[in-house]
């Protein structure tokens, strides 16, 4: 069994993979103050909780878009897992070519989640990572990652709205059912959802504009089951995305 680690800003995404087939999530909370014994309690609980017999886990890689937890997450692997970890970086096998002027400055999730979108769907495509940015990322026919674009999540940009705003409320990210309000929390849901909606269309439709051929859409991350249904120019929403290409990495770079 292989576990697979996707550090994102706000959340820690686990999966675990017997041969091909997950047979485990989990999320953490991203916490730089916590341990490597804090964050190897947790992961073991979960194991416990799920029946998993932690000796049979033979392999671990990780993205991670925060350098400062990449070290207490691998110390955390090798002390309670005892297993080499794989890091998603420069130098590692993707079976894609990457033109990208500073590929250093590429998030590793971006690189993850394309390499399983060329896998597991038809190039050429396009990921929409939602996560604490809202990330565009292009695969053409040939299966190269050719760059694409960036902006605010979905979550920071509504938290920074209500602090700046003091007589808005926190909202829960749902889809009010209308375009028209008639509260001010059904305003923000349909101001967001909307809002980030339209941005993604139009997005997305100017992207397909420099890519030839028939472009598939896949959404990713925390928000995408939200944006998703509402949006004109989405395909598919595959929540597991970036695990299944943590898997596929893996087996690039070990086998």
């Amino acid at each position: 069994m292989i576990a697979t680690f996707d550090i994102g800003n706000s959340n820690i995404k686990i999966g675990v993979f017997d041969d091909d087939k997950l047979i485990q999530y989990a999320r953490f909370a991203t916490d730089t103050r916590k341990t490597s014994d804090e964050y190897g309690l947790q992961l073991i609980n979960v194991f416990s909780y799920s029946d998993i017999d932690k000796t049979k886990i033979t392999g671990a890689i990780m993205s991670s878009v925060v350098p400062s937890i990449n070290f207490t997450i691998e110390h955390m692997l090798r002390t309670f897992l005892d297993v080499k970890t794989v890091i998603v970086g420069p130098g590692i096998k993707t079976g894609m070519n990457i033109f990208y002027e500073n590929t250093w400055q590429l998030g590793a999730d971006r690189i993850v989640t394309s390499v399983a979108a060329k896998e597991l769907y038809s190039c050429p495509v396009i990921v929409v990572y939602f996560g604490t940015a809202t990330t565009f990322n292009a695969v053409n026919k040939d299966g190269d990652f050719i760059g694409g674009a960036i902006m605010p999540g979905i979550k920071p940009s509504t938290d920074a709205l209500v602090q700046k705003a003091a007589r808005l409320p926190k909202i829960e990210f749902i889809d009010p059912g209308v375009a028209i309000g008639k509260s001010t929390v059904e305003n923000m849901q349909t101001g967001v959802l909307n809002g980030f909606a339209g941005a993604v269309d139009n997005i997305v439709t100017n992207m397909k504009k420099e890519i030839e051929g028939n472009v598939t859409v896949i959404a990713t991350g925390g928000m995408s089951t939200l944006i998703g249904p509402v949006s004109k120019t989405i395909d598919a929403v595959d929540s597991r995305l970036a695990l299944e290409g943590l898997k596929l990495l893996y087996n690039k770079n070990t086998k």
